[in-house]
């Protein structure tokens, strides 16, 4: 009998029976994620209920003749869901508060329904974050555990975090900054929050902020939560149209832009554009927020250097706002402003009004790797593999009828518009199973019809298998816009 037809029941108290059928699940793939998809069903089916204890490790392996990491891997995926709970010295037992975390639905009356398809989410600028954890990843986070935590986290940042930072910009970004005007943050939308705080003196809704247009709806949206003023700005494919910007009374307070890679249209600004961007803000008194999100990932030429290199570090305008989230993983909620010398007093005393949102072990760690020099090794070898993707995704879109492909000169996202309905596009998708964000939400009112996709977080196979709907269902059936592609 095979292992995908091995039926056991394995009893993990006197009064609980638990049927595994490794390979009756309609999810595929590895065993640890069929035999997570088994428990789960389990779970759903409340054969296992709230605190009900799960068999060992080692005995459901046992049990089952697998690997006892088969079943580690399984259970970690569903303690990281919130399925199980696990505490030291305790057993491993269904989520006590299981029905907050996953609520039960109702089940409808009539015919079974299929199980549900499962979605491939392709949303726009996930990484690769398999390859994250290594030798030099381990090393940092265990040096870092060790170390005292009797120690409080300074306002700004831990020095060496901030030291190890300046010392990556200046190497990968050209951007020479003394570390006590670096502020550590909790990613991207923290520091652009503790920026406007700074800047308004706490009251945020007297600013009025540019936005490109299109822009990153997350950031985009920060400004308009805390009451401020939003000022969309025209875009073209070369990034912000600086001539159009407004002057006099009519110039924003601050400014989001995004030079070396525009967000999600993907120009990059000219030299000449910058220059005169930072003229502007200097005879307008307008703070430059440069979001520099994933500037290091460029595949058609060496990485820009930042719009922040060509400004004064004491005096100028230009604040250099960065995260770990699109070069490692999202999960880190670590992020950085590098900010002029006569910005800092009022960010510190923002910072020290709200407290330090990213923990003593995390920054320590953070500045082991950044020291350590594998984060500019491991953004190589990201480089490299999103470049092999953007070539294979911009083979796969060339030539669809009715579409057209922006420009794929870095970053870890596809936009394609389409000459069919957007709406219609983006539904067949999902009903295919396959999760893409709409091109017009990035604009705040009407603009361009088509889709916008992620192509770092998918396996080979999945986008090879995401690309041939796509390809699919984008395509017009009557001629619309010439196709073009990316270079």
């Amino acid at each position: 009998m095979s292992l995908g037809q091995y039926v056991v029941g394995m009893r993990a108290t006197p009064e609980i029976t638990i049927p595994i059928r490794l390979g009756s699940s309609s999810v595929g793939g590895p065993i640890p994620v069929r035999l997570a998809a088994d428990l789960r069903r389990l779970i759903g089916e409340t054969v296992l209920s709230p605190g009900d204890p799960v068999p060992s490790s080692r005995a459901l392996a046992a049990h089952l003749g697998i690997s006892r990491g088969s079943v580690v891997a399984a259970y970690d995926q569903l303690l990281a869901e919130g399925y199980l709970s696990a505490s030291p010295g305790r057993s491993t037992v269904v989520n006590p508060q299981l029905r907050r975390v996953h609520p039960r639905r109702s089940r409808p009356v009539g015919p079974a329904r299929a199980t549900p398809r499962r979605m491939l989410d392709l949303s726009p600028g996930r990484p690769w974050a398999v390859d994250v954890v290594g030798p030099a990843w381990k090393a940092a986070w265990r040096q870092a555990s060790s170390a005292p935590v009797d120690a409080v986290v300074p306002a700004l940042g831990l020095p060496e975090l901030r030291r190890a930072w300046c010392e990556h910009l200046r190497r990968m970004r050209a951007v020479v900054h003394d570390p006590t005007h670096l502020a550590v943050t909790g990613g991207g939308r923290e520091g652009f929050t503790l920026l406007l705080l700074a800047l308004a003196g706490g009251t945020p809704s007297r600013l009025r902020v540019g936005v490109e247009e299109p822009g990153y709806p997350s950031l985009r949206r920060v400004p308009a939560l805390l009451g401020a003023t939003v000022v969309p700005l025209a875009v073209d494919e070369r990034g912000l149209r600086v001539t159009d910007l407004p002057t006099g009374s009519d110039a924003p307070d601050l400014l989001l832009v995004t030079p070396s890679h525009q967000y999600p249209l993907g120009g990059s600004l000219p030299i000449d554009r910058r220059q005169r961007l930072l003229e502007w803000a200097r005879r307008h008194d307008v703070v430059i927020v440069e979001d520099d999100y994933d500037s290091e990932l460029r595949y058609t030429s060496a990485p820009l250097p930042a719009l922040a290199a060509l400004d004064d570090p004491v005096d100028g305008k230009v604040v250099l706002l960065g995260t770990l989230s699109k070069i490692l993983t999202p999960a880190l909620a670590t992020g950085f402003l590098a900010l002029p010398a006569w910005l800092v007093p009022a960010v510190a005393e923002a910072r020290a009004d709200l407290g330090q949102p990213v923990g003593m072990v995390t920054q320590r760690a953070v500045a082991n790797y950044l020291g350590s020099g594998a984060l500019r090794l491991h953004t190589q070898r990201m480089r490299n593999r999103y470049r092999r993707r953007r070539t294979h995704v911009v083979a796969a879109l060339t030539g669809i009828p009715g579409a057209r492909v922006h420009p794929m000169d870095g970053g870890l996202h596809a936009v394609l518009e389409t000459a069919r309905p957007e709406d219609e596009v983006v539904a067949e998708l999902a009903a295919a199973g396959i999760a893409v964000s709409p091109l017009s939400q990035y604009w705040s009112g009407s603009g361009s019809s088509g889709i916008v996709f992620g192509f770092g977080a998918a396996s080979d196979a999945e986008l090879e298998h995401a690309l041939s709907l796509i390809t699919t269902i984008a395509a017009s059936p009557e001629p619309g816009l010439d196709a073009s592609s990316a270079p």
